[in-house]
């Protein structure tokens, strides 16, 4: 397959699979009274749901970032770094969540700090 049209397709599955997910929210925004934050921990908990029961990596390796991007990515990373923590014991499970994780809150972090020192912030005007 030429190489440049296998790139295409996995853009793609990433914008299909990312968009149906989003969707998925969005119809749960719409037609429910939930919050924005039950909703979040709602696909957190269910990417972490999925991946005990062996199924989200299906869907990583079918979609790469368009299922690792959205929160219920950041749960399926979580409970991955917990199963791979627990081989070696039940310490290892606490912190295997940790350790997975790391580098993407560190990220966030400092760029949430530099920003922070670049820009002014002020609240918002109703």
């Amino acid at each position: 397959m030429n190489p440049y049209l296998n790139i295409l397709l996995g853009f793609a599955k990433a914008f299909a699979v990312g968009g149906a997910i989003c969707a998925v929210a969005q119809v749960i925004i719409n037609f429910t009274k939930l919050t924005s934050g039950k909703i979040l921990v709602f696909f957190m908990l269910a990417g972490v749901a999925l991946e005990a029961l062996g199924l989200y990596r299906y869907v990583v390796e079918f979609a790469g970032a368009g299922a690792t991007v959205p929160i219920s990515g950041f749960g399926y990373l979580l409970a991955r770094g917990a199963i791979r923590g627990a081989e070696t014991g039940l310490f290892g499970a606490l912190t295997g969540t940790l350790s997975a994780a790391a580098a993407g809150v560190t990220a966030a972090i400092l760029f949430a700090f530099l920003f922070a020192l670049i820009f002014k912030p002020r609240s918002k005007k109703n």
